[in-house]
């Protein structure tokens, strides 16, 4: 059994390729350009992990896995664009760099190229992983364009920030790992515990992000800190907020929202902290982390080999950035 650090390591190995012709330049030098800027890689290596907790790793995991990071990135692409963030990993993002448009072609580009590495496994298995590919792109495509519509909303409840999160982070963490299971063997009641195990891992990892945009150091979360406030993202740390301010709070709050002052973000993390709504979002993100450890827990194998998803589950809820 490896951990993860240790797949990581090997994924990097093969993944630090181009996967991109030379020309034209000015579109997959693009493609290339958010790959190069690297990442944890936690996605496509929770495709490994998957995979190995019922049995060796089967080749076809190291091209489903480059699969599932370029989509993944193609995401991110996409995302930077309609959230005009100006940094990705502490670098300018790909539309920063080389235009809104040759991004989205970029993004597009990266899709396809996805795809096209799903065409190199075993034909018993593809059945299966398109499927749930599939249903998976389309979620995290439906989560993306709540989140936009939240903008829009004037009031958002909590149940639907989590539907809305779940689509658009957990079930890529979540099919990632159920992926692997599948490449790997794993029965349908398995295969289910593991997608669980990621879906509330990618909850409480989501909370955990929403906490760093708001409270992280800028120096090591490598985005823009109170990027969320300034786009007046329905966050669970704002909607919290609105839960439990006084009168006087909640209206100024809604000043906030209202107006793109330079002292913006420096006057609405007031607010939060005033609220405890930093205090709050740690005790909901260990609600899930715990959550997603009794799934683990419920997955029928040697708990042995549950402990490089375990430890996982430790690094991603303890990171800075």
């Amino acid at each position: 059994m490896y951990s993860f650090l240790e797949l990581a390591q090997q994924f990097e190995t093969k993944f630090d390729v181009r996967h991109f012709p030379k020309q034209p330049a000015s579109l997959y030098d693009a493609a290339q350009y958010i790959l190069a800027i690297g990442g944890k890689r936690v996605r496509p290596v929770c495709v490994l992990m998957g995979n190995e907790l019922f049995g060796e790793i089967n080749k076809d995991a190291w091209q489903v896995a480059t699969a599932i990071e370029l989509f993944h990135n193609f995401s991110l692409i996409h995302d930077d664009i309609m959230d005009k963030a100006p940094l990705r990993r502490g670098v300018p993002t790909v539309h920063t760099k080389f235009g809104e448009a040759t991004a989205l072609l970029a993004g597009d580009v990266m899709f396809a190229q996805a795809y096209d590495y799903l065409t190199h496994i075993d034909l018993s298995y593809v059945q299966k992983i398109i499927k749930l590919f599939n249903t998976t792109s389309k979620e995290v495509c439906e989560g993306q364009q709540i989140d936009m519509d939240f903008e829009q909303m004037q009031n958002v409840s909590s149940d639907e920030y989590i539907h809305m999160i779940t689509l658009k982070t957990s079930v890529l963490l979540a099919a990632s790992l159920q992926l692997g299971a599948i490449l790997g063997g794993a029965g349908e009641r398995n295969q289910q515990q593991l997608y669980a195990f990621g879906k509330n891992l990618g909850i409480a990892f989501q909370i955990q992000d929403d906490y760093l945009d708001a409270f992280g150091d800028p120096d090591k979360f490598g985005k823009q800190i109170g990027g969320d406030i300034l786009a007046n993202k329905k966050t669970f740390l704002l909607l919290h907020a609105k839960e439990v301010a006084n009168d006087a709070q909640k209206k100024e709050i809604d000043t906030l929202l209202e107006l793109n002052a330079a002292d913006k973000v420096q006057k609405m993390l007031s607010i939060y902290k005033a609220c405890k709504v930093d205090e709050w979002a740690k005790e909901l993100k260990e609600k899930y982390y715990k959550a997603a450890l009794n799934n683990l827990e419920d997955v029928a194998v040697l708990s042995a080999r549950k402990k490089p998803l375990h430890d996982l589950a430790v690094y991603l809820m303890e990171r800075e950035s």
